[in-house]
């Protein structure tokens, strides 16, 4: 588990393409990543990594092709920035929320706009991320905790902050950049049992033809299914 605040950014040292499919990547950093055991987990970007190597300043992980598939992480380089966070330890303040490391999907971002200090940014969300995405609820957008200002279908804002411009790389992105999405995990849940529940009670009273799961949740939703 992870917490969205970030350490460090590292930069990519080896980007190396194996013959079955995968990758092996290599990033050097200021973290002290010597001190993780092997096997250990660490965010890249918001993914959930492997450390399999590791020396003072340097780690390497290799990328299956479901990482390549589903994240951004495919579209790296050497010499690339990218974000690096340690996993969280029992007792450790959570700063952000609870993160799993497990990309739901990519975003893009459709448009930047500056206030004053601060940069918002908005961008799409996809399918899997757009049911967890509620006002001043918790996203990750590749692998930084931020707070979500306004949802508009499966377009959401989020502001940066004059430290968050400084200690990560999403300020210098710009219309059109893919970016690695996490959906609040407790809202992840939430949404799975809803629509399980709602698909449960439509089986029960024959109402196959009016599948509430696909209605999306809503309070009329909710409220049809005696949930308010």
């Amino acid at each position: 588990m992870f917490t969205g605040i970030i350490e460090a950014t590292g930069l990519v040292a080896a980007f190396d393409r194996q013959p079955a499919g995968g990758v092996r990547l290599a990033v050097t950093t200021t973290l002290p990543v010597h001190e993780l055991p092997l096997g250990a987990s660490i965010a890249v970007d918001g993914v959930c990594l492997t450390v399999i190597e590791r020396g003072p300043g340097r780690f390497a992980a290799d990328l299956g092709p479901e990482t390549l598939a589903c994240t951004t992480l495919d579209a790296l380089f050497i010499g690339a920035r990218v974000h690096l966070e340690r996993p969280l330890r029992l007792g450790d303040a959570l700063g952000g929320h609870l993160v799993a490391g497990h990309v739901d999907g990519v975003g893009t971002i459709v448009a930047r706009r500056p206030l004053g200090d601060a940069l918002q940014l908005q961008l799409t969300a996809p399918a899997a991320v757009a049911p967890t995405l509620v006002p001043k609820g918790s996203i990750t957008v590749d692998g930084v905790s931020l707070t979500v200002n306004k949802v508009d279908s499966d377009q959401f804002s989020v502001t940066l902050i004059p430290h968050t411009l400084a200690v990560t790389t999403l300020g210098g992105k710009m219309e059109g950049a893919r970016v690695n999405l996490e959906g609040d995990l407790i809202g992840k849940h939430v949404d799975r049992l809803v629509r399980a529940r709602l698909k449960a009670t439509a089986a029960a009273s024959d109402e196959t033809k009016d599948d509430p799961a696909r209605e999306g949740l809503s309070l009329e939703t909710l409220r049809k299914h005696g949930f308010v």
